[in-house]
């Protein structure tokens, strides 16, 4: 029998149109609401607040001036992306499964305008000035329009035949080429496990997978040895990287290319098996670190937390992700399931990537640590993702979906 497709008949933005058949909080199921995950959630976003305090309190005693972390600053940001997080828990899957494209085709004309419009800051042109409190970064808001794009064509694809691969492949590749232009190759590249994670559950074949990333591995290898089509400060980057390994060639180029990723790392050794207790670290101290309150959180949190800290705060997002994918595979609608699933491989991927950049287990690039960090753009992204997962969970369609959750 033919299955049919719930969202197919009619459209949302097309024929009668209602604020209600975009949005409702009556059809929530309350009780059925991941209410550990958010807690989790909250949890680190407040930890994270304590932090970025302390950063605050030691640059206004040091009078640090423009380098300075504000905490004000942050907080009006958190405000500001807060609501984000209502409306997405609102919005009901069946729009969401119909627009997913039209949401997707926002993101890349966004990430089309900011080639345009975009603030040009140490060589990126990534921003675009918004008088809200912070400045938007499309790429960030890309990692949005992917999940969403990515379920929908995934909604009726299982993967079985190989031009089943074409949709989703160009769905990733597009944003990931116009955000690698800005130049920002760090955030191009943490769509990759979002959609490995998404292809995966979805039905691929892990053996097709693996040869996905063996080829990706082989072109970046001819790209290094090549130097083709990547910017100086990249290849520099990945020397820096590489050197790195060995302990002599780090502190011989810690006044140079290795600034950031040596004091990253003394900083997380400084912590030892206690910390050094919150705003103490050395890092806050002497404020010497780069981006200490937005890429480089983890250190600091290493240094002020020390080993049993930072890993119990590891354990708290391990365990949110893993509640995040154990939620999602009860979720009947492939859609929504593939949604969710692919939001939780958003806050593993973040997670995974900031904490190996700081540990020199891949090569520095500016990734946030979510919840944790500072940064507009990451937060409204952050909690426009966590409300939708937290909908999606507890807005529960009629489905005729043939097929179960894989993790």
């Amino acid at each position: 029998m033919k299955e049919r497709d719930p969202g197919a008949s009619g459209g949302t933005l097309s024929g009668t149109f209602s604020p209600a058949s975009v949005f409702s909080l009556r059809s929530v199921r309350w009780f059925e609401l991941d209410w550990h995950v958010l807690l989790l959630a909250l949890g680190m976003l407040g930890l994270g607040m304590l932090f970025i305090h302390a950063m605050s309190e030691a640059d206004a005693s040091a009078e640090r001036g423009s380098d300075a972390v504000h905490f004000s600053k942050h907080l009006e940001k958190v405000l500001v992306a807060a609501p984000a997080m209502l409306l997405a828990l609102a919005l009901r899957p069946r729009f969401l499964r119909r627009n997913a494209l039209l949401l997707y085709g926002v993101t890349i004309a966004l990430l089309l305008l900011v080639q345009v419009v975009g603030e040009n800051r140490n060589g990126s042109q990534r921003w675009i000035a918004l008088p809200i409190g912070f400045d938007l970064q499309p790429s960030e808001l890309a990692k949005v329009g992917v999940i969403l794009a990515l379920a929908r064509v995934l909604y009726r694809n299982r993967l079985e035949r190989a031009k089943d691969w074409g949709p989703p492949i160009a769905i990733a590749l597009l944003p990931m080429g116009l955000v690698a232009l800005q130049p920002d190759l760090g955030t191009a590249l943490t769509l990759v496990p979002i959609t490995l994670g998404m292809l995966y559950v979805a039905g691929a074949r892990a053996s097709v997978l693996v040869r996905f990333l063996a080829g990706a591995a082989v072109v970046g290898f001819c790209v290094w040895q090549f130097q083709i089509g990547v910017h100086d400060y990249q290849l520099q980057r990945i020397r820096t990287w590489l050197d790195g390994f060995h302990a002599e060639d780090l502190v011989a180029a810690r006044g140079g290319p290795a600034f950031h990723s040596y004091h990253a790392r003394v900083a997380i050794g400084n912590g030892g098996l206690f910390g050094q207790g919150l705003g103490e670290g050395v890092a806050n101290q002497a404020g010497y670190l780069p981006e200490r309150d937005c890429d480089s959180i983890f250190a600091v949190l290493a240094e002020e937390f020390g080993l049993l800290g930072t890993l119990g705060v590891l354990f708290g997002y391990g365990l949110m992700i893993a509640l995040m994918m154990g939620s999602a595979s009860a979720i009947r609608d492939r859609f929504s399931r593939l949604a969710a699933g692919g939001i939780a491989f958003y806050f593993a991927a973040q997670l995974c990537v900031n904490v190996s950049v700081n540990l020199g287990l891949v090569p520095m690039t500016g990734i946030t640590l979510p919840l944790f960090s500072t940064g507009g753009s990451s937060l409204l992204t952050t909690f426009a993702l966590l409300g939708l997962f937290l909908g999606l969970a507890s807005h529960h369609e009629p489905s005729l979906d043939r097929d179960s959750f894989r993790v």
